[in-house]
């Protein structure tokens, strides 16, 4: 029956309509079949055609309207199944099914069922890239929403359980506006503008929470619709339902960590809204509107100030009278407010501080998270009020805070070094009294392996969290104090964690810090040359390669050159793929192994890019062992991602190496003109780029191969390109071939076409090399420039209004322009 089935179904599909009839009858009769349900299922899983999956699920919709009771358990169980991977077919098989369900009942419970295993599809599609399967998803829970049947609802489910639907969808989307912007943004701003006067509060509650979940995500997209889509959230805060409310403030929150600085323009609208908010009878609404409080004050600086008084006298009360949790998130409030008021916050930091002082000896383990906030809040309010308000009554506090460590609370722990981080700026050399003290505890945390230590892998977090540096520069500061004692242990701690950055910030006021700074870049350098060849786990050894990058690339080829030797044989290793960890035999179940292969493989070729940074021409001997290794990664039977990666770092390394790429041209460009024709837009792109790069510095090698790139780039520029980003590149090199080769290039033909696609959209790292192209053309009076002023006027007058563009592009503009004006007065007029 599957066979003739499916004949049929292509039958029906045709245009010819004697032929519809004829098949529309015989699917008919067929349908009266019981064996027709497994038929349609096979062909709703494994039709090639997407019209006749689409039909045969329809044709099951209609079939199970009165069948589904009587189907066996392994029928519904295939049919579920059938459901679900059609997600990677077509949405509209689903879709099919959830026109059909307007009730309870059987087929309800059973879409509910499968709800998770669509989000663990979509997840998985989003981890491996594939987004246009994972925007299906999307588009199938955008369908359950708007189904008149309780497709989803949590009323019944554990309200913890990380399956719940509402929870698990929020997940998704959060997601999928991180990486799918484009895609989120307009569905879930439809649906909260349709949704938040809904009649059901769970839509109410939908509407506005779903701005909250996808303002990271969606940030550059919802700025220019913040005043619509403050108006909802606000308008929300005021709602009947507490669901709703305490939806709203947590979306204001997200608002205010993600938004900046646009929503700081709305303080007046916004502030008061949040101070009624804290008056709310629930405690959930009230702890969301603390933390939305918290996230909106602390970047308000002086605009905060007219609102002070209210704040604090709203604040204070309600740590003495609320329960521990609200406490918790009404201290975060008043740091953030602290941080913002700086010196205004001097009249409330007596009574502030000493409210604080009896939460930091708290020793039950349900008040140590109190414990913390408290010692953070300190902290913040001596940065506010400064040394000569703060330095007398700190002891008891720093005691209070020492002793915490001795608690084993990793929070606790953790805003401690927060706090001594502060408090170390604050006093300067007068801290050096508690070092005995501190510098043990702070050791403890760093030598710490349970993963409960403070995060030292970051050099961004010094302020927050890697103390010892604060430590180590009040160390340096005192010439009288003995600093041996620390400092071997401090370094072994920087070499432990690869924070060089770290230690050449040190100020070398002693001559052993500099003997010291060269020690820590000759082991941490040995270190990860021996990790590149020998250590097992890919991920580790791409760690590696990224961070060697990052210190080439910081340290400069003085520090580096004793080492280039060395760093070279070990990326050609790499290349190669003779390191230990490309040994390792898969053992079938690592799903992941393909992963962590272009994990590897780009994180090492970002090594050659750092190298050519910092030895510019002199890589070329380097280079030339590097390259052929290089280049088998863009042949068979390698996937297409490594050609990617080879033409990105082509590109990157002709950009710094300059004259000397002209040798690899004849190489290089088959490479590159064919993946300007790639399907692949990331490919476009890049190949776009790398391009431009050989053609300004490829010399008369590159001169050669113009005709075919500039034929190879005339298809960016037509409508046919959908990506911006594609497109920007393309004009990046033409812009490039125009200003090393001006006398061969068309300009009459080409000028027309790279003007049209301007000003640029979305690469704005090309806007330099484009705009400094057409000023060069005006400033010369170039004739082929000169018909086209009119147009070239339009794309300025939109480039110097763009945030997007740097004042020294606007600057060139505008002495062009004046060019202009000099020479061609009237007719600029």
């Amino acid at each position: 029956m599957a066979q003739s089935l499916e004949l049929l179904l292509i039958q029906f599909l045709m245009p010819d309509n004697d032929a519809r009839r004829q098949a529309e009858e015989q699917i008919r009769r067929l349908a009266r079949d019981p064996q027709v349900v497994p038929a349609l299922v096979h062909h709703l899983r494994t039709a090639k055609t997407p019209n006749v999956r689409q039909l045969a699920a329809v044709l099951l919709r209609k079939k199970i309207t009165s069948h589904w009771p009587k189907l066996p358990r392994h029928g519904k169980a295939s049919l579920k199944e059938a459901l679900i991977d059609s997600i990677t077919l077509d949405h509209r098989a689903v879709g099919s099914f959830i026109e059909y369900v307007n009730d309870g009942g059987d087929i309800v419970k059973m879409f509910r069922e499968f709800v998770p295993s669509i989000l663990n599809v979509s997840r998985q599609c989003l981890a491996n890239g594939e987004e246009d399967v994972a925007s299906i998803a999307f588009e199938i829970f955008d369908e359950l929403i708007e189904s008149p049947a309780p497709l989803l609802e949590t009323a019944n489910e554990d309200e913890d359980s990380d399956l719940a639907a509402d929870r698990s969808a929020a997940e998704v989307i959060d997601t999928m506006a991180v990486n799918l912007p484009r895609h989120v943004i307009g569905p879930v701003l439809e649906f909260a503008s349709v949704s938040f006067h809904h009649a059901n509060p769970k839509y109410r509650e939908a509407a506005v929470s779903s701005l909250g979940v996808i303002s990271e995500g969606c940030c550059e997209h919802l700025k220019d619709k913040l005043e619509e889509c403050l108006k909802i959230v606000l308008e929300a805060l005021q709602d009947q339902e507490q669901m709703v409310r305490g939806a709203a403030s947590f979306a204001l929150g997200q608002f205010a960590e993600h938004l900046q600085p646009e929503i700081l323009s709305h303080y007046a609208s916004v502030l008061p809204c949040i101070l009624n908010a804290l008056e709310d009878p629930s405690d959930e609404v009230k702890e969301k509107s603390y933390y939305a409080l918290a996230a909106f004050c602390e970047d308000m600086g002086e605009d905060i100030l007219p609102y002070l008084d209210p704040l604090m006298c709203r604040l204070v009360m309600s740590l003495q009278s609320s329960p521990r949790n609200l406490q918790e998130t009404c201290m975060s409030a008043i740091g953030s407010v602290a941080a913002a008021a700086e010196q205004a916050f001097i009249p409330y930091a007596e009574k502030v501080l000493e409210m604080m002082k009896g939460f930091m000896v708290l020793t039950n383990d349900e008040d140590l998270c109190a414990r913390a906030r408290a010692t953070e809040v300190v902290g913040i309010v001596a940065m506010a009020v400064g040394r000569a308000r703060i330095e007398e009554i700190l002891p008891p506090f720093i005691e209070a805070a020492i002793s915490g460590f001795g608690l084993d609370y990793s929070e606790l722990r953790e805003y401690t070094h927060g706090f001594f981080s502060n408090i170390a700026e604050i006093l300067g050399d007068s801290f050096t009294q508690y070092l005995p003290h501190v510098v043990p505890l702070v050791f403890s945390s760093c030598n710490l392996d349970d993963g409960s230590a403070i995060d030292i892998d970051d050099a961004d977090s010094v302020d927050n969290g890697l103390v010892v540096f604060h430590l180590m520069m009040m160390l340096t500061m005192n010439q009288e104090l003995e600093i041996s004692v620390y400092l071997e242990e401090s370094l072994k701690i920087l070499i432990r964690h690869n924070i060089l950055t770290a230690i050449k910030a040190i100020p070398p006021t002693h001559a052993d810090i500099i003997e010291k700074q060269k020690d820590v870049l000759d082991t941490v350098i040995n270190i990860y040359t021996k990790t590149m060849t020998e250590d097992d786990d890919k991920e580790v050894v791409a760690q590696a390669c990224m961070s060697l990058s990052d210190i080439v690339k910081d340290c400069g080829i003085t520090a580096i050159e004793p080492y280039i030797s060395r760093l070279a044989e070990a990326t050609l290793v790499l290349l190669r793929q003779e390191s230990s960890c490309q040994q390792i035999e898969s053992d079938g179940e690592d799903d992941g192994d393909i992963d962590h292969d272009e994990v590897l493989m780009d994180a090492v070729s970002d090594l050659l890019p750092a190298f050519a940074k910092v030895m510019g021409s002199y890589f070329d001997p380097i280079f030339a062992k590097l390259f052929d290794p290089l280049m088998k990664f863009a042949k068979s039977p390698h996937p297409p991602q490594d050609k990617t990666m080879v033409v990105a770092t082509l590109a990157e390394v002709a950009q710094e190496m300059g004259a000397p790429i002209s040798a690899y041209v004849d190489r290089i460009m088959p490479l590159v003109l064919k993946e300007i024709a790639s399907s692949d837009a990331t490919n476009r792109r890049n190949a776009a780029f790398c391009a431009g790069e050989i053609c300004k510095n490829g010399g008369a090698a590159a001169l050669n191969y113009y005709g075919d790139i500039l034929r190879a780039l005339h298809p960016l520029f037509s409508n046919s390109e959908s990506d911006d980003a594609v497109r920007d590149n393309a004009a990046g090199a033409i812009a490039r071939m125009i200003m090393v080769q001006p006398q061969s290039m068309p300009l009459n033909q080409v000028l027309p076409v790279f003007i049209k696609a301007l000003p640029l959209k979305e690469d704005h790292e090309e806007s330099m090399t484009v705009y400094s192209c057409i000023c060069n053309l005006l400033l010369s009076s170039h004739p082929q420039i000169l018909p086209l002023v009119p147009d070239v006027v339009h794309v300025f007058a939109q480039v110097v209004v763009s945030p997007d563009e740097s004042d020294e592009i606007k600057t060139n503009i505008g002495r062009a322009v004046s060019h202009l004006v000099s020479v061609y007065g009237c007719e600029i007029h």
